[in-house]
């Protein structure tokens, strides 16, 4: 079986990757306590400084991520739709006459969010396909990440 479909890569798409990629890492669920400690500090002492401290936390990561969404979201390679094409070996995307092919078992695991499939290449890498971009295909998709990855390297829901 092979299944083909263009996606267009924009800021909320790489907002919605970055949001994820954050907060389930140590350091993204770190500074979400940290902050919301400082929020806790400050009902419990009065302590304006600990109210000011916890919401700059709380807030600054889904900022930065934001304004750096945004600033790639410009990146030429994002101009132009991505052409993936899934077949029983692996998965290729090609933007003009660029291509890169990675085999299913080299994949390191596939997720998803509201309103995105990742599929990651690596730990830090990844191939997002934001489900409005894929409309009818979405299931085909999810269908061939699931027959061609061990189910606990796949967390779609």
């Amino acid at each position: 079986m092979e299944l083909e479909f263009d996606v267009n890569i924009n800021a909320g798409a790489l907002y919605d990757y970055m949001l994820r990629h954050t907060y389930s890492a140590a350091s993204g669920i770190l500074g979400s306590a940290v902050g919301a400690l400082g929020v806790v500090a400050f009902f419990m002492n009065g302590y304006p400084l600990y109210l000011i401290l916890g919401v700059i936390i709380l807030f600054y990561l889904p900022v930065s991520l934001w304004l750096r969404a945004k600033r790639q979201a410009l990146n030429p390679v994002f101009k132009k739709p991505l052409h993936y094409k899934m077949t029983e070996e692996g998965v290729a995307v090609s933007q003009g006459e660029e291509e890169q092919f990675q085999r299913w078992e080299d994949m390191y695991k596939a997720v998803s969010t509201g309103r995105s499939i990742i599929l990651y290449t690596s730990m830090v890498n990844a191939s997002i396909f934001p489900k409005d971009e894929l409309g009818e295909k979405r299931q085909d998709v999810i269908a061939m990440i699931s027959t061609h990855m061990p189910a606990k390297k796949v967390n779609i829901r």
